[in-house]
């Protein structure tokens, strides 16, 4: 069977499960859960710590995993990446005190508190900045307050709770993460099994971009309407019974799928309609 590591706990299991669920694949009942196995689909779920996968993966007790990206960088561990997945982004940047520092730049002989500590030593050794990094876990805005360091580096979303600690963002981000699927690095991957999940993920990717979009049109209009819904390989194109119309069913962005509908509207399209899909295989 393929065994897949799958995050047991925060922001990255809740989604991870649903994406799993949508691509097919049975997942747990109860959170208590630490291992089920899916027989019709050839395949052994392990739920695992999110800080933990990278190790296992690594290690080639499991041939794939689902994490993060920061996650992974910081584990240091012997697994790529080889599918993002779109969901649990984030930003990791410095904050400091105002005055304190301008960039990474300015971080040469001072002291910097994070939870990530491989991936802030990582950074900091690319950037040729000489500065020291302190491993805190949980919230590090107080270390600035209490002199465990100068600077911090963190998640920012909104940057309010730095803004409240009296804190500001400096410099570019460090990285931008999201979930990603890893493996061992160099592992094989085309194992049929595995190539399986990754198109089911990507299709499921794939479905929650897109839409179904059908509407009636005119035929001497169809090039017209053609250039704004172009689909895949192209629209399917089908004769209605009322002579010189056609239907058209292309796939479209869904982002956007309101601005499509009024220029095919404005074209002279009518019956617009937007379906979702629920799974696709490209």
């Amino acid at each position: 069977m393929l065994r897949i590591a799958v995050p047991n706990k925060g922001s990255l299991s809740g989604p991870a499960a649903d994406m799993l669920h949508e691509a097919g694949y049975q997942q747990r009942r109860e959170s208590k859960e630490l291992r089920i196995v899916d027989p019709e689909n050839e395949v052994e779920f392990f739920y695992l710590r999110p800080r933990d996968i990278a190790i296992y993966v690594s290690s080639g007790r499991l041939d794939i995993g689902i994490t993060g990206r920061d996650l992974l960088i910081d584990s240091g561990a012997n697994a790529e990446e080889i599918l993002p997945l779109g969901f649990a982004r984030s930003t990791f940047r410095y904050a400091t005190k105002p005055g304190t520092a301008g960039g990474v730049e300015d971080l040469n002989g001072l002291t910097v508190a994070t939870s990530y500590e491989g991936i802030v030593a990582k950074h900091l050794a690319d950037s040729g900045i000489d500065a020291s990094v302190v491993h805190l876990d949980g919230a590090v805005e107080t270390a600035i307050e209490l002199g465990v360091a100068e600077v911090i580096a963190d998640v920012v979303e909104t940057g309010t709770s730095l803004r409240n600690a009296g804190l500001e963002v400096i410099g570019e981000p460090i990285m931008r993460s999201e979930a990603i699927v890893i493996r061992r690095t160099g592992a094989d991957t085309d194992e049929p099994k595995a190539q399986q999940f990754l198109r089911r993920l990507q299709g499921v990717l794939v479905a929650r971009t897109y839409v179904m979009m059908d509407y009636d049109i005119r035929a001497e209009h169809l090039e017209q309407a053609v250039a704004i819904t172009p689909g895949l390989e192209g629209p399917t194109v089908s004769p209605l019974h009322n002579e010189g119309w056609v239907a058209v069913r292309a796939m479209v962005p869904s982002k956007g799928a309101q601005r499509v509908m009024d220029d095919l509207y404005e074209i002279g399209a009518r019956a617009i309609l937007t379906t979702a899909i629920h799974a696709c295989r490209l």
